[in-house]
């Protein structure tokens, strides 16, 4: 298996060539990615590839001489040039300098792409008189290292040994006398994630491990694996004792690794690094270490705060169906209040928010499932990704449903119907909790209330008695569910003058009665 390095300074680019096509089906094994020249030489030096693709236009040392170093000091590895420039001066200086082909990018597809491949495998066999070039360093599985590392992070049993059986076979973190673990995390990730599909989340996990990687160097040396919810650990091996000299260089290292993960993705983390220990087996300590300091546990943290309670969602939904704009804003500031001293990039926080969010979808699909949502009438939920503190979030929650409770006023109000009528739902939406008449609605409108009466039977099917009660109804049904109120104060707030009346109609309208109802719910 030919092991392949590419080089290039876009992201992209890399996501493009990696999934070209099926690497080790035609012989060849990416071996790593850089994305600077610096990068690849640093890579070229601990494990030579035998051919690297290098992008021709890049910052700093461009590709041009980056070809030209390669070939002074690793004469062995075969280089592909690729370019978004068809300029010949480029071509012969390129081929000059000893690159084995030239492709423009604009005409690079995987037939293009093998061809050149399988032209600088030939000569390179040609030049060792043998079938089969021998890997440089034994094979390893570095998804195998990954998943132990990352199985290790999450306190797995038994994966500190099996680590250990593999750093012995492989002759990983080689004259290693102490080791580090420590962490990585993006923030805010779940709610950067929250409107991404699970492809587009993979996707920039496995790019976001790429440039740890990349910026760690050679993975036998250190390691970089994702852990779950935008945590990575990181494995770091050390030569020395020194507690001072370990720690003042896993500190520059992660300094690195912040500064690559916000040039190259545009992703800011924050990081933290565990205590030293003298072997594999005792890295999960490590780890977890390096965890607490991250979360400041152990700081008075209330630690059971971790989701919001059912009886919170009940009373967003009843404030959201009863247009209670103050009593949403009520009970956003208390959910935020709550999670005040937690660090913003908690998992309760981030938590926290995706239930609120849940919540709010709830919502829309039984008030607007068939609206037409214009751009810009809910905050974008990628907007999410800037913020950097819990009272901006907080500020945001609050906008989208207020934003939310405008749109269900209005769908509630509007639908297909006239202007007239539209008026006359609207009316009963915001007062049937009133003693609510139809000569009091044909007042407001400035109607005949004989006039208001056919044309609101003949476009809604029910006459005005029947759709008020239907939403009285509704409401009170919502009250139940609530599990807040007695049947007796249910009857009150949706605007039924005695307990019978309502009674009655419920019945009536459900088919059942108010406590059969609760029943039905699971409540005695």
């Amino acid at each position: 298996m030919l092991q392949v390095l590419l080089v290039d300074d876009e992201p992209l680019a890399h996501h493009h060539l990696r999934n070209l096509l099926d690497w080790e089906k035609h012989g060849f094994k990416l071996c790593g990615e850089a994305y600077t020249a610096g990068m690849a030489l640093e890579m070229i030096e601990r494990a030579p590839p035998h051919i690297a693709v290098i992008d021709v236009d890049m910052p700093g040392m461009n590709g041009v001489e980056l070809n030209r170093t390669i070939r002074d000091r690793y004469p062995s590895v075969r280089t592909l040039m690729l370019s978004s420039y068809d300029d010949y001066d480029y071509v012969r200086e390129c081929l000059n300098s000893g690159a084995a082909d030239y492709l423009l990018k604009h005409r690079l597809d995987d037939a293009a792409l093998i061809s050149l491949l399988n032209k600088a495998a030939k000569e390179l066999r040609q030049e060792s008189g043998a079938d089969e070039l021998p890997s440089a360093r034994r094979s390893l599985d570095s998804a195998a290292l990954r998943d132990l590392a990352a199985d290790l992070a999450r306190g797995t049993p038994e994966s500190a040994k099996e680590l250990e059986a593999l750093a012995d076979r492989h002759g990983l973190y080689p004259g290693a006398i102490s080791y580090v673990a420590a962490v990585v995390q993006i923030i805010p990730f779940l709610l950067l994630t929250e409107s991404y599909s699970d492809v587009q989340t993979n996707r920039m996990v496995q790019q976001a491990v790429d440039i740890l990687q990349q910026s760690l160097g050679d993975i036998r040396d250190r390691t970089a694996a994702y852990v779950e919810d935008g945590r990575f650990i990181v494995v770091f091996a050390f030569q020395e004792r020194s507690e001072h000299a370990v720690a003042s260089e896993a500190d520059r290292q992660m300094s690195k690794l912040r500064h690559s993960l916000e040039l190259f993705l545009n992703l800011k983390c924050i990081c933290a690094i565990g205590h030293a220990c003298g072997s594999l087996s005792q890295l999960g300590a490590s780890y977890a270490s390096a965890e607490r300091r991250l979360d400041r546990t152990g700081q008075g943290l209330p630690e059971e705060r971790a989701s919001l309670s059912i009886e919170e969602q009940k009373l967003l939904l009843l404030a959201v169906e009863r247009q209670d704009h103050e009593a949403i804003g009520r009970l956003i500031a208390a959910i935020f209040a709550s999670l005040r001293s937690y660090p913003f990039h908690s998992h309760a926080v981030q938590t926290i928010v995706g239930e609120l969010l849940r919540v709010s979808d709830k919502a829309f699909k039984e008030g607007l499932a068939s609206a037409r949502i214009g751009p810009g009438e809910l905050p974008s939920r990628t907007d999410l990704g800037r913020i950097a503190e819990i009272g901006q979030l907080e500020r945001w929650m609050q906008d989208y449903y207020s934003a939310l409770l405008n749109l269900l006023k209005r769908q509630r109000a509007g639908g297909s119907y006239s202007r007239h009528v539209s008026q006359a739902i609207r009316f009963v939406r915001e007062r049937y909790q009133e003693s609510v008449t139809l000569e009091m609605a044909a007042k407001h409108i400035g109607l005949n209330p004989s006039y208001l009466s056919r044309i609101f039977k003949e476009e809604t099917h029910s006459t005005f008695s029947e759709y008020l009660n239907r939403v009285r109804i509704d409401a009170g049904r919502k009250l139940l569910e609530s599990g807040q109120y007695s049947i007796k104060q249910i009857s009150d707030q949706v605007g039924f003058g005695t307990y019978n009346y309502f009674f009655k109609v419920f019945k009536e309208t459900t088919g059942m009665t108010p406590q059969a109802y609760i029943n039905s719910l699971g409540r005695q």
